[in-house]
């Protein structure tokens, strides 16, 4: 069993790595043996988390400025990624977010939305998995095998108020989970693997005004939240870690176009 769930000696490709959930993650990896190639648009927040991780493991991290948006920047990064480290055993997609301008407050209606904006929202959280995905997947189809790991939400398994943009694109990250997990292995082979994690609600940086006041206590969105959740508190961004592992492992060598809820029960419970 040690065997299956063994992450040693391999690489894997993470995006949004900088982040309070993407950081939890790379930090998880490399501390089961693994090497995180971080990839993200600022050079600066990226030297930064490497050095951070290479404190914790020697040499655990390498980084990559690309825009997960561009395809010619991603397809150099394929290239670069094969001739340095010969394979990818697995990418996880965390990058994604939000905007002021595609939030609606809570006394305004859908006519007050910013539609360039909630664009913006949607290319990010949808196009910014989509495209990396198919891009760096072509690695792994050379290679014979490698897991890919996306992130959901909450937001695509029902409405959530004022977050528009947000929640069409999860909704579409589940069902390119499904289509590109078809697509991989029906045409590749079995070793190809596509899930996706829906996590519940954990505090990042994103989200922490929207939850939280400047004192620390919950904002009635944040404990509207708390209400709704049997297990009565957030998730720390630790909490994800174990399903991260479990599906780049080969504990999970028979799951794919799966959706994982990490939630604390809140996709279970009514409200009632």
């Amino acid at each position: 069993m040690n065997d299956l769930l063994s992450l040693k000696n391999k690489n894997y490709a993470l995006s949004g790595g900088t982040g309070t959930l993407g950081g939890s993650i790379a930090e998880y990896l490399i501390r089961n043996g693994a090497h995180v190639l971080l990839l993200g648009r600022s050079l600066e927040k990226l030297q930064a988390k490497q050095s951070e991780l290479n404190d914790i493991v020697a040499k655990s991290t390498s980084i990559f400025k690309v825009d997960v948006m561009d395809e010619k920047e991603l397809l150099q990064l394929k290239d670069g990624i094969k001739k340095e480290f010969k394979h990818l055993d697995g990418l996880v997609n965390l990058a994604g977010g939000n905007i002021p301008g595609a939030t609606l407050k809570p006394e305004q209606t859908i006519r007050d939305i910013t539609m360039g904006d909630t664009r913006k929202v949607v290319d990010i959280n949808l196009f910014g998995t989509v495209i990396p995905t198919v891009i760096l997947s072509e690695l792994m189809v050379e290679q014979g095998y490698g897991s890919i790991v996306n992130i959901s939400s909450m937001a695509a398994k029902q409405s959530i108020s004022r977050v528009l943009g947000y929640s069409m694109a999860k909704g579409a990250i589940d069902i390119f989970t499904k289509w590109m997990a078809n697509e991989l292995a029906s045409k590749h082979g079995d070793k190809l693997r596509v899930n996706a994690i829906a996590p519940g609600f954990f505090i990042g940086n994103q989200n922490r005004r929207l939850l939280t006041n400047e004192d620390g206590s919950y904002t009635e969105r944040g404990n509207s939240i708390i209400k709704n959740t049997p297990m009565g508190r957030f998730g720390d961004a630790s909490e994800l870690n174990g399903m991260v592992h479990y599906l780049l492992s080969d504990a999970s060598s028979f799951v794919t176009g799966s959706i994982f809820d990490v939630d604390g029960g809140f996709s279970s419970f009514s409200g009632v």
